[in-house]
C-alpha cells in the first residue's frame, strides 16, 4: 500500500471540484452540459436543444432577448428559442444561457438584486463600449459576458462567509493596496479566484476566465509579461471603464479602483479627458433601460 505521502498530486479537474465543493460554487446548469454535447457532435441538433430550452419559459424568453439585442446587430428579430438558436450559433447561446442562469443561482434577497442590477449595468456598458470604441478582437457579447460575471464571485462569497461584507467595505476603500489583498488578509481566497473557477466550470471562453482571474491586478494591463492576452486586457479595461462611467452617473458603490487602474485602462482603451465626457453623457440614457 502506497503512503499518503507517495500519492500522486490530483489533477486540475480534480482541484477545481474540490474548490467548488469547499466554496460551495454554484453547479453549472445541466443544459449548458447538453448544448457542449451537440457542439462536439458532428451534427449539432438545433431543434433538440430549443426544444430544452422550450422547457423553461423564462430561459426561452431571455435566450430571445439576447438574440434581439442591439449587440449583435442582426437584421431580422428572433421570434422563438430556435430562430434565436439559429442567429447565436451553440457558443454564443451557451453563454447566454450561463448568464441568465448566474441570477437565478443565487437567493433573491435585497443586497443581491442591487448587486446583480449593478452588475447588469456594468455589463450593458460593457457590450455597448465595446461597439462605440471599435476595440480590436473584442466582440461585444464577450464584453457583455465579461461584465455581468466579473464580480460573480462576490456574491459566492457573500453567501459563504458572514464578515465578508467587512471585508468588501474595506477592499472598496483601502486606496493603497491590490483589492485582492485586502481580501487575502482576511480569508483564504479573493472574490477573483472564486469568479474564474465558476467561470471555468460553467465552460466560459478562456479569455473570459482569465480576466476575471486578473481584472484588479495592475501588473497583468501594464506589464510585457502578462497572464493576459491583449482582448483579455481590453475586457478588463473596458468593465473597469463602465464601472467608472456607472458610478459618476449614478453616484453609487464608490471604489478606489478608478484611481488604481483608470490610468492604465484608459491607456489601452485610448481615451482622453473630452472623449471620456464625451461618452459618459452618451451613456446616461443607455442606464434607464437596465433591467
Amino acid at each position: 500500500m502506497k503512503s499518503a505521502d507517495s500519492r500522486p498530486a490530483p489533477g486540475v479537474d480534480g482541484v477545481l471540484q474540490q474548490s467548488i465543493h469547499d466554496i460551495d460554487i454554484p453547479p453549472r446548469p445541466k443544459i449548458i452540459d447538453q448544448i457542449h454535447a451537440e457542439m462536439n457532435s458532428d451534427a449539432p441538433n438545433l431543434r433538440g436543444i430549443a426544444g430544452l430550452i422550450n422547457q423553461d419559459v423564462s430561459l426561452a424568453a431571455g435566450l430571445i432577448k439576447t438574440a434581439n439585442s442591439p449587440y449583435f446587430g442582426f437584421g431580422r428579430r428572433a421570434r422563438s428559442a430556435h430562430e434565436a438558436l439559429a442567429i447565436l450559433g451553440l457558443d454564443v447561446t451557451c453563454r447566454a444561457i450561463a448568464t441568465i442562469s448566474l441570477r437565478r443561482a443565487f437567493p433573491n434577497r435585497a443586497h443581491y438584486e442591487r448587486f446583480w442590477h449593478a452588475s447588469a449595468s456594468i455589463a450593458t456598458l460593457s457590450g455597448w463600449l465595446a461597439q462605440l470604441l471599435c476595440v480590436p478582437d473584442v466582440r461585444a457579447d464577450d464584453a457583455y459576458t465579461y461584465g455581468l460575471f466579473r464580480d460573480c464571485g462576490i456574491v459566492i462569497l457573500l453567501r459563504r462567509y458572514p464578515a465578508y461584507r467587512g471585508i468588501l467595505a474595506g477592499a472598496n476603500l483601502d486606496r493603497d493596496s491590490p483589492f485582492t489583498a485586502v481580501e487575502q488578509a482576511a480569508l483564504p481566497t479573493d472574490h477573483t479566484v472564486v469568479g474564474s473557477l465558476l467561470a471555468q466550470n460553467w465552460w466560459l471562453p478562456g479569455e473570459i476566465c482569465a480576466a476575471i482571474r486578473h481584472h484588479h491586478s495592475l501588473p497583468a494591463l501594464v506589464e510585457s509579461v502578462s497572464p493576459l492576452k491583449m482582448p483579455g486586457r481590453q475586457l478588463v479595461a473596458i468593465a473597469q471603464t463602465a464601472e467608472y462611467l456607472l458610478q459618476q452617473i449614478t453616484g453609487g458603490s464608490r471604489t478606489e479602483e478608478w484611481a488604481k487602474l483608470g490610468p492604465a485602462c484608459r491607456d489601452l482603451l485610448r481615451l482622453d479627458d473630452a472623449t471620456l465626457e464625451a461618452i459618459r453623457r452618451d451613456a446616461e440614457p443607455l442606464l434607464r433601460g437596465v433591467e
